[in-house]
C-alpha cells in the first residue's frame, strides 16, 4: 500500500498506510503562505500532490492542473539516504517515478518551471516505497511433525521475517525469524498447512506475506521416508534383494544415517545376531560423546545437555516399517530368524494410516519349534510342531491409559528364567528402547514360552503364547477385541481407572480379564478399581497389584503364579490359523488373504492332501526315482568301473550294459505323468510370485506330513529298543524312518528323471517335446532363490542330462552376467554344516529335527553392482553337502563310495570349500581329508586350485586359537604326509606338501566358532558369538574370493566341470578307500563275526570227531549198545553222518555271512567286496575239515579194525584162562587139604604153562611203512611228470632223511655263489629254498611227533597228509622259484624221515598189543584173583579200585586231554589280542616294541611263521601258569563222573543177573564218551566173584576218590606238560586262526591281514620301507626306504628271486605276484612305526642283509617309541 507523508508531519505509525489529502500541505520555498496571484512571473505551485500508488519500485504522483492554459515544465527530484536523483517531465496530472528502491521513504520536491525559466515554489512531500516480500520460498524436509522453510532475502534492509502457520483458517504458529529459514515442528502429521513469510523492516514497514501450501507427512510415509523405504511400500522388498551380497554385506561401518538402519538390521537378523535390534546412527552416538581428550575444562551445562539421546528410532518402528515394505516371503524369514532370535514377532501389524492392521498368519508359518512338555520329560520324548498349527493357551498383554509399570519389561523377566534372562519384548531400557513410537503403536506382538521339561528350569510347565498390544486399548479397540477374542487370558495394566470404563465391559471377550496395577503409582485410585471390579464380576484373584513396598521380583513371582494357574487350567486354546476367522469378523486383514497365496495354497494342498503313507505314495506318484533310477545309477558306473565283467568278454558285457540301461529307460517312459507331477509342474508354471506361494506351501505341507510320521515311527522305535528281542521289527522301523522323507525335491527328483527318460524317446515324439520347458522351470526357480539338487543323495548319482540342461536355461536367462563362484562345505554329519551356511548367507537349507541333507544342493545368490568388480562375478553359488560318514547313509548301498565321489566332485567344483570339523574328532576326519588331497591335487593338475578354509565348531574359548596351535600344525603334518602319498599315487611327486597343491596357512585357515545356542533350547536364542563368528568367516571368504587370481567360471564352464568330474568320479576305482576308518571297522567286525562263526564250526567238529572216535574206540566192546554188523557200515554211517554235519555247519556259515550282508548297521556294505572271499572261506573250511574228520574216522577205523582180531584173539584166552582157572580151583577145592600160597602158586604156575603151550599165537608180522610211504610218494609225484618220477628211482627212501635236508646247488657258478652267499648270509635262490625246506620240515617234524606222542597204530593217512601239507606249503611259496629236483629231495627226505619215524611206532603198537605179551602182563593178576576165588575172599574193594584204576581212570584222563585243547583255545579268544587278526598284528608289533630287541624284529620279518607261533606258545603259556587250566579240567572231570554215578545208578536199577553185566551196563552208558581200555576190562572181568551190590557201593567211594586225585595232578602239572597230552593243539590252532594265509608282501614282507586263509587276493594294511624285505638300491647296494605301496604306481622297477634277477617294472607286479593287491597308502607313505624301527636298526639291518645302511630320512629320526605305538595304533583301527 502506497505511502506519503508530509515532510514536517510527525503522524503515528498506524495512520501511514492511508493519508486524506487534508494532510498534505503546500509550502514556498522560504516557508511561508502566500495566496496565489496572477502575475506574468508568477508560476504557480504544483498545489495539491496526491500520491496515487507507492509500489516496491515506482511512486505515482497525482497533480491539479493550473486554470490557465499555460504549459509547465514539471520537476521532480527525490531522495533517500543511498539515493538522489530527479525526473523532469511535462506537466500533467500523472507521474510515474520508477528505479525506487522497496521498502524506503523517499523525499519528493516538486517545481514547476515556465518556458521562460521561472520556478514555481517547491512542494515538498515523503513517501514510503513498498517492501518486497520474501522471494522463492520453499519448504522441505516436510516430516510428519515438523518441516523446513527457506527463502530468498528481499530488497531492502530486512530486521525479521514473521512466518504464520495456518490450518483450515485458524493460526497454529507465528514465529519471527531472524534469518532465511526456520524450521516448524510441533506439526500433526498428515495435515495441509498454509504458510505465510512477511518480512519486516529496520524502518518498521512490513511486507506483504508469501503464502504458499504443504501437507505433513502421515507418521508412516515420514518414517519410510527417513528409513529409505519409501519406494518398498509398493514395490515390496524380495529375499533375493535382501540376500545378494553388497559392500554392506562385508564391512563393518557402522550406520551413518537413518537410511541404513533398515539394512544393518536385516543384515544381522538374516545371520541371526542377537543384537540385530540395537542398530543406530554412529552420528547420534560419536555426537554425545565426543573425544574427551579434546575438553578438559568443566562445562556442566554442555555435559547435562549432551546426554540428550537426540532424535534416535525405537527398534520397534523399525521392524513394524520392515514388515510393512517386505513380501511374503522376506517377512516369513524375518518372523523366523526373529523367534531363533527370541526375540517377539508380530501377530497383528498396524498401518498408522490407512488404521488398518494384518494377522502375520503366512508370516509366522515357517516357524518350526521343539519343546518337552512336563507330560513327557519321564520318556525324553519331544514335540516339534509349526507353532502356526500349534494349539496353545494364548496369554495377552495390554495397556489402558498410561502406566508406570514397563509391561514389556515385566513380561520378559516373567518368561525369563533366573539363568537365562533375555528381551523377548523392546522395552524402555532397551537401547533406543526409550525413543517414542511413531508406528508401531498398535502392533501387537507375540512370543512362546516352551518348556525344556526340566521342572527346576522351566518357568511355565505347558507351552503358552504371549501377546503383547503395543500403546493404549482406547486408541486400538479393534486390536484388543481381537485379543479378547482368542486369548485364554488378558492382563490389562493401568495407573488410573474411568469408573465407567466402557472399553473393558463393553468387549464381547471369551478371555478371563485381570487387571494389573500399580499401587504405588500417586495416581491409583482404589474406589475406581473396585467400581469397574463389581462391574467386570472380578474377584480378588483376578486383580494384581505392585504394593507399595514390593519390588519387581516379586511382582513378577505373583504375576507369573498368575499365568501359571490361567495356562494350566486354561480350556481356551487356539492355533494362529483359526485366529483368521476372528480377524476376518473383526475386518482385521490376513497376510494369506492374497490371491496369488490361496491359489499356491490350493494347488499345495490338492498335492499333499492325497499322502496317507509316504512310503507308498512315492511309489505310486514318483515311480521314476525309486529302484528303477537306482539300478540306472549301478549301470551307469558299471560302464566304468566293470567291477562285475569276471571272465566275460569286456565289450558284450558293455553292451548288455547299454541294453539294460535302454529297457529301463523304456520302463520309465511306460509311466504316465502321475496326478501329483502333473499338479505339480502346472503350479510351478504359474506366475511368479504364485509359484513361490506354491513351492513354499508344498515344503511346508510336506514337513508336516514327514514329521507326523517320523514323530510316530520315533516313538515306536523307543518303544521297541526297549527290548533288545525285537531287532527285526527295530531294523524296519530304522527303514522307515529314512524312507519317510519327502520334499519337495523328491518332486524335483522325479521331473528330472521324467525329463531325462524322454530323451530317450524320438526328437519328433508329441511327449518328449512337451517336456522340453521344464529345464527353463527349474531355471527361473534357481534364478528366484530355490535350491537345486546337483547329486542324488538316495541314489548317489547325478542326473547329468537333466542338470546340465537346468544351467544352460541358466545360462540364456542371465547372460551376458553369467559368471559365478562356488562355496562348498564338506564335513562329518550333523555338524551344523547347514546352519552354518544359513547363517553365514540367511539361506535356508533344509535343517529340521531328524532330517540331514541327503546328497548336493547348489543355490544362487546374487552379488551386487558394487562388488561385482571386486570378485569379477554375476552370482554365488552356494553348495550343501550331506555329511560324510553318515550312519544313516553308510548302512545303505555304497555309502562309502558315496562320501569319496561326493568330496571330489565338490571340491572339484569350488573355488573354496569350507571343510566342517570337530577337532576332538580329526582322527575320524583324517578319512575324508585323504578324500579331499587327492581331489585338491587332481584339481590342481588341471590347472584349478581351489582354497579351504577349516571351521571347528563348538570351540568357545576366547584362547581357543592359540591353545589349537598345536592342533592345527599337527593337522598341517597330516596334511603333508597325505599330500605326499597322494602326490606319489598321481605320479605328481613334485608335490611335497599341502600347501603345494593348495594355498592353506594353518594360523588363517582355520576358524573356531562356538556352540550355536547361548543357553539351554527351546528358550534359548541363537548365540552372539556363534553369529559374530561366522560373520567374519563370511568376510574373510568373499575377501579370498575377490584375491582369486583365476577368472570366475561362467554357468557353461560350470557345466562342464560338472560333466567331467562326474565322469572322472564314476571311473575312479578310489583305490586308496580301504584307508578309510569306516572300512577298516567294518571289516574288522566282520573277521570279528567270521571268527566266531568258524571256531563255533571247529568246536563242534572237534567234539563230534571225539565222539565218533570214542564209538569207533569201543565198538565191537561191551561198551557199544547197538551192534553194528561190521567196522565198515559203522565207517560209512559216521562220514556220512560227518558230511551232513559239515553241511549243515557250511550252510549256518554261509547263512551267517549272507545275514550279516542283509544288517544295516554295521557299515557291512563297505565290505561287500569281501564278502566273496569269506565265502569261499567258509567252503574251503568245510573242504579242510572234510579231509581232516574223514581222515581221522578212517585211521581210527582201521586201527580199531586191524585191533578186532587181536581182541578177539585176546578174549578167546581169557574165556581159555577163566575156565582153566576155575578148573583148577573145583580141582584143588576136591583134595580138601587145606592149601598153602605157596602151593597154590605151583599149581596156577603149572596150569600157565601148560595153557601157553598149548594155545596158538599167531605171529603179528610188522607192517613195511617204507613201502606204504613209498607207493604214497611216487602217487604223489607221479602227477610232477615223468622227470620226478626218474628222480625218485635214483635215491632210495630208506636212505633218506639220515641227516638234516641241505639243498646242494648245481654247477660250479651256482656253488662259487652259494659259498659266497654263505659268507655273507645273501638270500640268494638257493638260501631262499633252504629256508622254505627248513619251514616245512619243520612242521611236518612236529605232526609226526604228534602222532608219536599218541601211541597209535600207523595209518596211510598219515603220510598222505605230510604230502598234503608239503604241497600245500609250497603252493604258497610260490614266488620262490624252484625245481622239481628241490621238490622231490624235499618229499624223500620228509617221507624217509616219516617212514622209519612210524615204522618205529608201528612196531612198538604191534609189540603192545601182542596177545602173548597182554596175557603175560596181567599173570600176577589172574594169579591174585585165582587165590581170592579159592579161599572165598571178598573181592568187592579190590574190584571196585581195579576198575577205577584199569578202566575208568585213564579213560577220563584221555576224555579231559581231548577236551582241554579246545577249551584253551576259546579262552585265548577272549583275550582281545587274540580277538581278530587286526589287534593280533597289533599286539605282536606293540611287543616286539615294548622288547626293543634287534634279533627279535629279524626274527619276525625273516621267520614270521616260526616267531608267531612261539610268540602265541609264550602268550599261552604265560596265560595259564597259573593253573588257569584247572576250571576247564574240572569242569570235564566233574562231568566225566556225573556221568559214571548216573550210569552206576542206573546199572543198578536194571536186574543184572551177575557183576558181568552190571559192568557191562555201566560201560554201555559211558560208551558214547569215554573210552575203556578193552585189555584192562577183560582182565578185569574173569575170576571176579564180588557181590555187584557191595561192588557198586566201593565203585562209588573209589570214584569219588579217583576225581579227587585226579583233581590234585591236575592243579599240580604244569602247562607245558598239559600241552603235550592235548588232543587239539592250541598253539596250532590260533596260528591257522590269526595267520590267516600266512604270506608275506613280496617286496616288504608284510604279512597279509586278508580274512581267512582261503582268500584270492592278499593285502596288508600296514606295508614297510622295502629295505626290511632285503631290497638295496642296485648301484649303491643301500637299503631302500620307499614303500612298495607308492612304488607300484610308480614307473621304477625291481628284481628279485622271483624274477630270476631280471628287472621288471613295479606297476606290472602282478606279473610275478598276481594274488598280491598292494593299494596305494593315502595316508602315509610307510607307518611310523616301521620308520621308527629302521632308523633306528639300519645298520644292523643292512649288516645282517650284506647291504648298505638305508639314507634315512631327517624326519624319520626325530620319531619317537610314543609316535611309533600311535602309528600302528591308528594302522589296525585301535580304539
Amino acid at each position: 500500500m502506497a505511502e506519503s507523508v508530509p515532510t514536517m508531519d510527525n503522524s503515528d505509525e498506524e495512520d501511514l498506510y492511508n493519508v486524506p489529502d487534508s494532510y498534505l500541505k503546500s509550502y514556498c520555498e522560504e516557508g511561508e503562505i502566500t495566496p496565489p496571484t496572477p502575475q506574468s512571473g508568477y508560476v504557480p505551485p504544483p498545489g495539491e500532490v496526491t500520491v496515487l500508488n507507492a509500489g516496491q519500485e515506482t511512486v505515482s504522483l497525482g497533480f491539479s492542473l493550473p486554470d490557465n492554459s499555460v504549459r509547465y515544465t514539471l520537476q521532480l527530484d527525490y531522495s533517500c539516504n543511498t539515493q538522489r536523483d530527479s525526473l523532469i517531465t511535462e506537466d500533467s496530472s500523472t507521474v510515474k517515478v520508477e528505479g525506487l528502491t522497496p521498502g524506503t521513504e523517499y523525499t519528493f520536491s516538486i517545481i514547476r518551471i515556465a518556458d521562460n525559466g521561472n520556478r514555481s515554489k517547491a512542494t515538498s512531500l515523503s513517501v514510503f516505497t513498498e517492501p518486497s516480500p520474501p522471494l522463492q520460498l520453499t519448504v522441505y524436509q516436510v516430516s510428519s511433525e515438523s518441516l523446513s522453510l527457506r527463502w530468498d532475502t528481499p530488497a531492502g534492509e530486512v530486521e525479521s521475517y514473521i512466518v504464520t502457520c495456518c490450518s483450515e483458517g485458524d493460526t497454529v504458529q507465528q514465529m519471527t525469524a531472524d534469518t532465511n529459514n526456520l524450521t516448524l515442528s510441533n506439526l500433526n502429521p498428515g495435515v495441509c498447512y498454509s504458510l505465510q513469510v512477511s518480512a519486516q523492516l529496520r524502518n518498521g514497514r512490513i511486507s506483504k506475506p508469501t503464502v504458499t501450501s504443504v501437507h505433513t507427512k502421515t507418521h508412516l510415509k515420514g518414517l519410510l521416508e527417513d528409513l529409505g523405504l519409501e519406494q518398498h511400500y509398493t514395490e515390496k522388498l524380495s529375499l533375493s534383494t535382501i540376500l545378494q551380497i553388497d559392500e554392506k554385506t562385508i564391512t563393518d561401518e557402522p550406520a551413518k544415517c537413518n537410511s541404513d538402519l533398515p539394512w544393518y538390521f536385516l543384515k544381522k537378523l538374516m545371520m541371526v545376531n542377537v543384537t540385530a535390534r540395537n542398530v543406530k546412527c554412529t552420528s547420534v552416538c560419536e555426537s554425545n560423546y565426543d573425544d574427551p581428550s579434546g575438553n578438559t575444562e568443566l562445562d556442566l551445562d554442555n555435559l547435562v545437555n549432551s546426554l540428550y539421546s537426540g532424535d534416535m528410532l525405537n527398534p520397534l518402528d523399525m521392524i513394524t516399517a520392515l514388515f510393512l515394505c517386505s513380501d511374503g516371503f522376506v517377512r516369513q524369514e524375518m518372523a523366523l530368524k526373529m523367534s531363533m532370535c527370541q526375540f517377539s514377532v508380530p501377530l497383528l501389524l498396524p498401518n498408522c494410516d490407512t488404521k488398518q492392521c494384518t494377522l502375520m498368519l503366512w508370516a509366522m508359518r515357517d516357524i518350526v519349534k521343539k519343546y518337552r512338555p512336563q507330560s513327557l520329560s519321564q520318556s525324553k520324548g519331544f514335540i516339534e510342531q509349526r507353532i502356526a498349527l500349534s494349539e496353545l493357551p494364548m496369554i495377552s498383554f495390554v495397556r489402558m491409559g498410561e502406566c508406570s509399570l514397563s509391561k514389556s519389561e515385566i513380561l520378559n523377566k516373567l518368561l525369563s528364567n533366573s539363568q537365562q534372562y533375555h528381551d523377548t519384548f523392546v522395552h524402555h531400557d532397551m537401547e533406543c528402547g526409550d525413543s517414542p513410537r511413531k508406528i508401531s503403536n498398535g502392533l501387537a506382538e507375540m512370543t512362546w514360552y516352551l518348556p525344556c521339561g526340566n521342572k527346576n528350569m522351566d518357568v511355565f510347565s505347558e507351552p503358552v503364547a504371549v501377546a503383547n498390544l503395543r500403546g493404549d486399548i482406547a486408541l486400538f479397540e479393534t486390536q484388543f477385541s481381537f485379543l479378547c477374542q482368542t486369548s485364554a487370558a488378558v492382563f490389562v495394566f493401568f495407573d488410573t481407572l474411568d469408573s465407567e470404563c466402557k472399553l473393558l465391559t463393553n468387549q464381547h471377550h471369551k478371555a478371563q480379564i485381570f487387571l494389573v496395577g500399580n499401587h504405588q503409582s500417586k495416581h491409583f485410585n482404589l474406589n475406581a478399581l473396585k467400581k469397574v471390579s463389581t462391574k467386570l464380576g472380578l474377584t480378588n484373584s483376578n486383580i494384581i497389584l505392585k504394593a507399595k513396598n514390593m519390588n519387581d521380583a516379586d511382582f513378577v513371582k505373583t504375576l507369573r503364579k498368575t499365568v501359571s494357574n490361567v495356562v494350566e487350567n486354561s480350556k481356551m486354546k487356539m492355533q494362529i490359523e483359526q485366529m483368521a476367522d476372528i480377524a476376518h469378523e473383526l475386518g482385521i486383514w490376513v497376510d494369506e488373504d492374497s490371491s496369488e497365496c490361496q491359489a499356491a495354497k490350493k494347488n499345495a494342498d490338492a498335492i499333499t492332501a492325497e499322502i496317507q503313507n509316504i512310503l507308498e505314495y512315492k511309489e505310486a506318484q514318483l515311480p521314476l526315482q525309486g529302484q528303477i533310477w537306482k539300478e540306472l545309477t549301478c549301470l551307469e558306473k558299471e560302464e566304468f568301473r566293470l567291477r562285475k565283467v569276471g571272465s566275460e568278454d569286456i565289450e558284450k558285457y558293455k553292451s548288455d550294459l547299454q541294453v539294460q540301461k535302454t529297457e529301463l529307460r523304456k520302463k520309465q517312459n511306460s509311466y504316465a505323468m502321475s496326478n501329483a507331477m502333473t499338479c505339480f509342474t502346472s503350479a510351478i508354471s504359474s506366475p511368479g510370485i504364485e509359484r513361490c506361494y506354491f513351492l513354499k506351501w508344498m515344503r511346508m505341507n510336506l514337513d508336516n506330513v514327514s514329521r507326523e510320521k517320523l514323530s510316530g515311527l520315533r516313538e515306536q522305535y523307543k518303544e521297541k529298543c526297549k527290548d533288545s528281542e525285537n531287532k527285526e521289527e527295530i531294523k524296519d522301523i530304522d527303514k522307515q524312518l529314512s524312507n519317510s522323507s519327502l520334499g519337495t525335491e523328491h518332486f524335483f527328483r522325479e521331473m528330472g528323471q521324467i525329463y531325462e527318460a524322454s530323451l530317450s524317446l524320438p526328437e519328433t515324439d508329441q511327449s518328449r517335446q512337451q517336456l522340453q520347458n521344464l529345464p527353463n522351470l527349474c531355471a527361473e526357480l534357481l534364478l528366484d532363490g530355490f535350491p537345486l539338487e546337483l547329486v542324488d543323495g538316495d541314489a548317489s548319482n547325478i542326473p547329468l542330462r537333466w542338470v546340465s540342461d537346468v544351467l544352460s536355461q541358466l545360462n540364456d536367462l542371465v547372460t551376458p552376467k553369467n559368471k559365478i563362484l562356488v562355496v562348498t562345505v564338506l564335513g562329518v554329519q550333523s555338524t551344523g554344516k547347514s546352519t552354518l551356511l544359513n547363517t553365514m548367507f540367511g539361506v535356508q537349507f533344509a535343517v529340521s529335527s531328524g532330517r540331514c541333507t541327503r546328497g548336493a544342493f547348489m543355490l544362487l545368490i546374487r552379488i551386487n553392482e558394487d562388488l561385482k568388480k571386486e570378485l569379477n562375478c554375476d552370482f554365488m553359488v552356494i553348495i550343501d553337502t550331506e555329511g560324510l560318514k553318515s550312519p544313516e547313509l553308510a548302512q545303505l548301498d555304497n555309502s562309502h563310495e558315496h562320501d569319496n565321489e561326493l568330496a571330489t566332485l565338490v571340491v572339484g567344483l569350488s573355488d573354496i570349500t569350507i571343510i566342517n570339523i570337530a577337532m576332538e574328532n580329526s582322527t575320524e576326519m583324517k578319512d575324508i581329508l585323504q578324500i579331499v588331497v587327492h581331489a585338491f591335487l587332481r584339481m590342481k593338475e588341471v590347472g584349478k586350485k581351489p582354497k579351504c578354509q577349516f571351521v571347528h565348531q563348538n570351540v568357545s574359548d576366547v584362547s581357543a586359537h592359540d591353545k589349537n596351535l598345536r592342533d592345527r600344525k599337527l593337522l598341517l603334518q597330516q596334511l603333508n604326509e597325505m599330500t605326499q602319498a597322494a602326490a606319489k599315487m598321481e605320479k605328481k611327486e613334485e608335490n611335497k606338501s599341502f600347501t603345494d597343491v593348495m594355498e592353506y596357512s594353518p594360523d588363517t585357515g582355520n576358524w573356531y566358532i562356538p556352540g550355536l545356542w547361548n543357553g539351554n533350547p527351546p528358550m534359548a536364542p541363537v548365540n552372539e558369538g556363534y553369529s559374530e563368528a561366522v560373520y567374519e568367516l563370511k568376510k574373510n571368504i568373499i575377501q579370498i574370493l575377490g584375491s582369486c587370481e583365476s577368472s570366475a567360471n561362467n554357468i557353461l564352464e560350470f557345466t562342464e566341470w560338472i560333466k567331467s568330474l562326474w565322469n572322472a568320479v564314476k571311473h575312479e576305482n578310489f583305490i586308496f578307500s580301504f584307508r578309510n576308518s569306516l572300512v577298516a571297522d567294518a571289516y574288522m567286525r566282520l573277521c570279528t563275526e567270521f571268527n566266531k562263526w568258524e571256531w563255533e564250526f571247529r568246536k563242534e567238529m572237534y567234539t563230534w570227531v571225539t565222539k565218533s572216535e570214542t564209538r569207533i574206540s569201543n565198538y565191537g566192546t561191551v561198551a557199544v549198545k547197538s551192534e553194528v554188523s561190521d567196522m565198515r557200515e559203522l565207517l560209512t554211517r559216521l562220514k556220512s553222518e560227518a558230511c551232513t554235519v559239515l553241511s549243515k555247519w557250511e550252510t549256518k556259515l554261509l547263512g551267517n555271512l549272507t545275514q550279516y550282508f542283509k544288517q544295516t548297521e554295521g557299515h557291512v556294505y563297505l565290505v561287500e567286496q569281501y564278502r566273496e572271499d569269506f565265502a569261499n572261506g567258509a567252503k574251503s573250511l568245510r573242504q579242510e575239515m572234510e579231509r581232516s574228520v574223514l581222515n581221522q574216522l578212517t585211521a581210527a577205523a582201521d586201527i580199531r579194525q586191524g585191533m578186532t582180531e587181536l581182541d578177539r584173539i585176546k578174549e578167546n584166552h581169557t574165556k581159555e584162562l577163566e575156565g582153566r582157572v576155575s578148573g583148577l580151583i573145583e580141582q584143588c577145592r576136591k583134595k580138601k587139604v587145606q592149601m598153602t600160597d605157596k602151593e597154590l602158586d605151583k599149581e596156577f604156575d603149572k596150569m600157565w604153562k601148560q595153557m601157553v603151550n598149548e594155545l596158538s599165537f599167531p605171529e603179528q608180522k610188522a607192517t613195511i611203512v617204507i613201502r606204504s610211504v613209498s607207493h604214497h610218494l611216487r602217487e604223489n609225484l607221479s602227477r610232477k611228470g615223468s622227470h620226478a618220477c626218474q628222480l625218485l628211482s635214483q635215491k632210495s627212501l630208506k636212505d633218506c632223511g639220515q641227516e638234516p635236508f641241505t639243498y646242494t646247488a648245481e654247477g660250479f657258478c651256482k656253488k662259487v655263489k652259494h659259498t659266497l652267499g654263505k659268507i655273507f648270509n645273501i638270500e640268494d635262490q638257493v638260501m631262499a629254498l633252504q629256508k622254505t625246506a627248513d619251514h616245512i620240515s619243520m612242521d611236518c617234524t612236529q605232526f609226526v611227533t604228534e602222532k608219536l606222542e599218541k601211541k597209535n597204530n600207523y595209518h596211510e593217512t598219515y603220510i598222505q597228509e605230510i604230502l598234503h601239507v608239503i604241497d600245500e606249503r609250497l603252493q604258497n611259496n610260490q614266488d620262490v622259484k624252484r625245481e622239481i629236483e628241490f621238490e622231490v629231495s624235499l618229499k624223500q627226505h620228509i617221507c624217509g624221515f616219516a617212514a622209519r619215524e612210524f615204522q618205529k611206532m608201528h612196531e612198538d603198537f604191534i609189540q603192545r598189543n601182542d596177545p602173548y605179551r597182554c596175557l603175560n602182563r596181567n599173570k600176577e593178576k589172574f594169579r591174585a584173583d585165582f587165590k581170592d576165588v579159592f579161599h572165598e575172599r571178598d573181592q568187592c574193594q579190590k574190584k571196585a579200585e581195579e576198575f577205577t584204576n584199569r578202566c575208568l581212570k585213564p579213560a577220563v584222563e584221555d576224555f579231559v586231554n581231548r577236551s582241554l585243547g579246545p577249551d584253551i583255545i576259546g579262552e585265548m579268544l577272549t583275550s582281545q589280542q587274540f580277538s581278530t587278526r587286526m589287534f593280533f598284528q597289533y599286539s605282536v608289533l606293540l611287543d616286539l616294541l615294548s622288547k626293543d630287541d634287534f634279533e627279535k624284529y629279524q626274527s619276525y620279518i625273516c621267520s614270521y611263521e616260526e616267531y608267531v607261533k612261539k610268540w602265541i606258545l609264550d602268550q599261552i603259556v604265560e596265560r595259564f601258569s597259573n593253573q588257569s587250566t584247572f576250571k576247564f579240567e574240572d569242569q570235564h572231570l566233574q562231568s566225566s563222573v556225573r556221568s559214571i554215578n548216573n550210569a552206576i545208578n542206573k546199572a543198578k536199577t536194571e536186574k543184572s543177573g551177575n557183576l558181568k553185566t552190571f559192568v557191562k551196563n555201566v560201560c554201555q552208558e559211558l560208551g558214547d564218551k569215554l573210552v575203556i581200555s578193552q585189555d584192562a576190562l577183560g582182565a578185569f572181568m574173569i575170576l571176579n566173584n564180588a557181590d555187584q551190590k557191595l561192588f557198586a557201593h566201593w565203585l562209588t567211594e573209589c570214584v569219588k576218590d579217583m576225581a579227587n586225585a585226579l583233581g590234585k595232578t591236575f592243579k599240580h602239572t604244569n602247562i607245558q606238560m598239559k600241552l603235550k597230552k592235548l588232543h587239539v593243539n592250541p598253539q596250532d590252532e590260533l596260528f591257522i586262526k590269526l595267520i590267516g594265509c600266512g604270506k608275506q608282501c613280496p617286496f616288504c614282507k608284510a604279512p597279509c591281514e586278508a580274512g581267512g586263509r582261503f582268500h584270492t587276493e592278499h593285502w596288508t594294511s600296514l606295508h614297510r620301507p622295502e629295505g626290511l624285505g632285503r631290497f638295496r638300491w642296485h648301484e649303491t647296494k643301500t637299503l631302500v626306504t620307499d614303500v612298495c605301496s607308492s612304488s607300484v604306481l610308480s614307473d621304477k622297477r625291481f628284481r628279485c628271486n622271483a624274477t630270476r634277477g631280471a628287472w621288471h617294472p613295479y606297476k606290472r607286479y602282478t606279473d610275478f605276484f598276481p594274488d598280491w593287491r598292494i593299494a596305494p597308502d593315502a595316508s602315509l607313505q610307510a607307518s611310523d612305526y616301521w620308520k621308527y624301527v629302521l632308523a633306528k636298526f639300519n645298520k644292523q639291518f643292512a649288516e645282517a642283509y650284506n647291504a648298505k645302511p638305508a639314507d634315512i630320512p631327517l624326519m624319520w629320526r626325530i620319531i619317537t617309541r610314543k609316535q611309533a605305538e600311535a602309528s600302528i595304533k591308528e594302522s589296525f583301527n585301535i580304539k
